[in-house]
């Protein structure tokens, strides 16, 4: 049976669970991230086309974001800890089985949709259970665990370039396929919250009102589908499909551009390096300033994604490696600081009791952002004739997200002025409230009166 929400600890046994998202984070998204080194040998082996080689990957994020609502709907029916650790037993699975390598379609049933699957699984409830445990703190939490994608990715680059040295491709895949299976060591750290629910157990009559404003709303047992219906949750969908249009473009692009100037290969791989490291700082920094509580987080969310959009719309201006990296490390800080946020602004948007479901949804309807985003920049590409445009395609795109994010805010704050508008203290009607308090005394001595 899911734990539930009582009111959140925020810290103590917490921080263990931050810290196994922080690995799960790093066993699941950065591998995804850094799996393109075994690109080139899995096409040589098949010899394959790279069109065709490359299904294995958009298959592994497809079924990533297309897994999501099953993985929420399962931690609201289960427990985060059981969904992770099945999440860690499909990623080995996956990584075990195309270790064998028999053809290109068993490629795409093991390394791509069981990959995709365990990582959907693992990824999902990790994060979710993080925002479960904390508060006041939810924003700093976020950001650490978040912070194990930046982190790990750093350091698989050139891990798994020595693995495919030392052992082959099969032989790393077959070793990564180990390492991932501590996902579900960390999905065993992952306690549910086991505390009572006002809304299950029969109330209690003796029980005060205060103590009943305490508790935290209750996680639905069934995944909540009516989200979509929400206007503040349909916004911040719409805004998650135009920033994944956009966050999949640089990576993608900036590599041939800094080819496309004439900067040296091994100068490149810098960049990269560049981008990783401030990612990763990025995040913690957002995440400490985001727990001062001294900006509202979807004001934090709007200010970043507007630094985003500026520094993709000044890096084509890089005329040599040097700018090219200035701009390349603006952009990855201010990345990080939007990937610290986004999900802690999610549970402010539905509330914890929605959040699981939200999550799952959220997932979902992103993907399409970066199914479309990739394609559409590397068409504007094609017919601009300049690496150059794809930025300017995700810099627009991102100020029009932003755009979301202000009519969010907007409606949130309508709301809140209707709540306390109909919450004010009644006024009376009489002319003259200190005569009716008088009538109010005299009619309590008559009563005495008549008792007596």
């Amino acid at each position: 049976m899911q734990a539930k929400d009582g009111n959140p600890p925020d810290g103590g046994y917490g921080w263990v669970v931050v810290v196994s998202a922080f690995m799960v984070m790093g066993l699941t998204a950065a591998i995804l991230k850094t799996f393109g080194l075994f690109f080139v040998e899995i096409q040589q082996h098949f010899d394959e086309l790279a069109s065709t080689t490359s299904w294995i990957t958009s298959i592994t994020i497809a079924i990533f974001h297309l897994g999501a609502p099953v993985a929420s709907s399962l931690c609201v029916r289960y427990t985060h800890r059981a969904v992770v650790i099945t999440g860690g037993l499909l990623a080995f699975s996956g990584m075990a089985l195309g270790f064998l390598g028999l053809n290109m379609v068993w490629m795409y049933a093991t390394t791509g949709f069981l990959q995709g699957l365990g990582i959907s699984f693992s990824w999902t409830p990790a994060i979710s259970i993080v925002s479960h445990y904390f508060s006041k703190k939810r924003a700093l939490a976020n950001a650490i665990a978040s912070a194990g994608e930046s982190a790990f990715a750093f350091t698989f680059g050139p891990f798994f370039q020595w693995l495919i040295s030392q052992y082959g491709w099969k032989g790393g895949l077959f070793i990564i396929g180990g390492i991932q299976l501590n996902i579900c060591v960390c999905g065993v750290l992952m306690r549910p919250l086991a505390s009572s629910c006002v809304l299950e157990a029969p109330p209690d009559k003796g029980a005060s009102g205060i103590d009943k404003e305490d508790q935290s709303p209750v996680t639905h047992k069934t995944f909540n589908w009516m989200l979509v219906r929400r206007p503040e949750f349909v916004l911040y969908a719409i805004f998650g499909i135009l920033a994944a249009m956009s966050f999949f473009v640089p990576p993608l692009f900036l590599v041939p551009l800094s080819y496309s100037m004439g900067i040296d290969e091994s100068w490149t791989a810098s960049l990269l390096s560049i981008l990783a490291m401030v990612d990763f700082a990025g995040r913690l920094l957002c995440g400490w300033y985001a727990n001062l509580h001294v900006t509202k987080t979807v004001h934090l969310l709007t200010m970043t994604i507007t630094l985003i959009s500026t520094s993709l719309m000044l890096l084509p201006l890089a005329n040599d490696y040097l700018s090219l990296a200035i701009f390349t490390g603006f952009y990855g800080f201010f990345f990080g600081t939007t990937v610290a946020v986004h999900i802690t602004v999610l549970a402010e948007v539905v509330g914890m009791s929605d959040f699981d479901s939200a999550l799952g949804l959220f997932m979902l309807i992103r993907s399409t952002g970066g199914f479309v985003g990739p394609p559409l920049a590397g068409l504007i590409v094609d017919m601009a004739g300049d690496y150059r445009a794809g930025f300017y395609m995700a810099g627009t795109t991102l100020v029009l997200s932003a755009g979301f994010l202000v009519t969010l805010d907007q409606l949130q704050q309508r709301k809140e002025r209707g709540s306390q508008a109909n919450t004010k203290p009644e006024k009376s009607t009489l002319p003259y409230p200190s005569f009716h308090l008088l009538k109010l005394q005299n009619r309590r001595y008559q009563d005495h009166d008549r008792v007596v």
